[in-house]
């Protein structure tokens, strides 16, 4: 964690709130309105245990085991004048002997658990809602997801989640019509800035230049949504990154159009995506290249279940790959995280996903098939199952499994695609 930068925005929104109460204190009647704002706010908490195992046949790092804890609170004032303020802290504790790396704490002998203890500032929002023109401002950290976060979400499966320091404005003016634009400063990751310390520059947070981000999405169609984007990321990366991976974060802008929908047929419903962007080199990054990002998926819903054929490209060159550092990550391309770094090379990932409901228990299977966009080697296979409960809409209970096969022909570790790994988890959360 960035501990500078969150001294600094704890300040700001401690002199933004002395000053509302002045204000209060000098303008006759504003007191009793600021008191309301701050007294029926409203406030909200979790708790979530959540233990994972990692396997890796056949390598020399030792197997993992991470059982932690993650409890959160929060806490939103009632609107005064269409502003509010909003704080969220959470705090993460590991049981046991620890025996996993969590890029923090040093043991690197162990497979990675990117769930490292500590507490921090997980959002810390002014916001500005106004109802007439129907504008939303927020200013500060926060969540952002958008469509499907395939390219900026906050990673919200870790303990520790990933927010940004922003400045975001959201208008609903025109009819069916969401646009959504911003300025990112900075990517809060969830193995926080102290692992520097054990990983150098590759690791922790990633401060940027003032990034600006455009979505556009129409709902007016029949037939579905469509969506235009643009983002342009300035990462300003340290003087000395000259790691492995730095190509993952360098700057890129990405321009794309998606499209998402259903139709009836007879009882059921076909479900349709189809995406195209490309990706360039921006600012000062080193490379000069051009790649592109494809999705198509097809489905039908049959009531009772719900299954879904996709396919997703992002191009590589053999030098540079399309590269969504800002993604959610752990929702595409398989739950063993294999590629949460794109090889130089492009994937192609070709996946089948089915859904259902029994006894009010979701279940899930996915299978996928893992291949380089240039040349089309074989990366490998991997099974999915998930099998999650929910208990009203408070408590949540689930346990989930996933297994990696190499398509290697001899598998070595110089790339986590080149080994087989297997990994589950079971956690279950409550709301109050």
């Amino acid at each position: 964690m960035d501990r500078c930068r969150n001294t600094l925005i704890q300040k700001i929104f401690t002199l933004i709130t002395g000053i509302a109460c002045l204000t209060a204190i000098t303008q006759a009647g504003a007191a009793d309105t600021i008191t309301e704002a701050i007294t029926s706010g409203k406030s909200s908490g979790s708790l979530r245990l959540f233990s994972e195992s990692v396997r890796n046949p056949g390598q020399v790092v030792k197997k993992a085991d991470g059982i932690t804890s993650r409890l959160r609170f929060g806490y939103e004032t009632a609107p005064f004048k269409d502003f509010s303020v909003m704080y969220e802290a959470e705090t993460v504790h590991a049981f046991g002997a620890e025996n996993y790396n969590s890029t923090v704490n040093g043991k690197t002998q162990y497979s990675v658990v990117v769930d490292p203890e500590g507490t921090e500032m997980n959002q810390a929002i002014l916001r500005y809602n106004e109802l007439e023109s129907k504008t939303d401002i927020k200013w500060g950290r926060q969540r952002i997801n958008l469509d499907n976060s395939r390219f900026i979400g906050t990673r919200s499966w870790r303990q520790n989640e990933q927010t940004y320091d922003s400045f975001m404005l959201v208008n609903n003016y025109l009819p069916d019509t969401t646009i959504t634009a911003g300025l990112l400063t900075n990517l809060n990751r969830p193995n926080t800035d102290a692992a520097k310390a054990s990983f150098g520059g590759q690791a922790g947070n990633f401060k940027m230049n003032s990034s600006p981000i455009l979505n556009v999405k129409y709902k007016g169609l029949a037939a579905g949504e469509v969506v235009a984007y643009g983002y342009m990321l300035d990462f300003d990366l340290p003087a000395n990154a000259a790691f492995a991976n730095r190509s993952q974060f360098d700057s890129t802008k990405t321009f794309g159009l998606r499209f998402k929908g259903s139709t009836p047929m007879d009882s059921n419903n076909l479900l349709y995506t189809a995406e195209y962007a490309t990706q360039s080199s921006f600012k000062d990054n080193p490379a000069t290249y051009t790649n592109k990002y494809i999705f198509a998926e097809g489905g039908v819903d049959i009531k009772i279940a719900e299954f879904k054929l996709s396919h997703e490209v992002l191009g590589g060159d053999g030098a540079n790959a399309f590269s969504t550092p800002l993604a959610s990550l752990h929702n595409v391309n398989g739950w063993v995280d294999k590629f949460v770094t794109i090889p130089a090379s492009g994937l192609k990932d070709t996946f089948f996903t089915a859904t259902t409901n029994l006894a009010d228990v979701n279940f899930m299977a996915v299978y996928r098939d893992y291949r380089a966009d240039t040349g089309g080697a074989k990366y490998g296979t991997e099974w999915n199952f998930q099998a999650l409960k929910n208990f009203d809409k408070n408590y949540m209970v689930a346990v989930k499994y996933a297994s990696f096969k190499t398509g290697a022909t001899t598998p070595n570790t110089t790339q986590p695609w080149n080994f087989d790994t297997n990994k589950f988890w079971v956690w279950g959360e409550m709301k109050f």
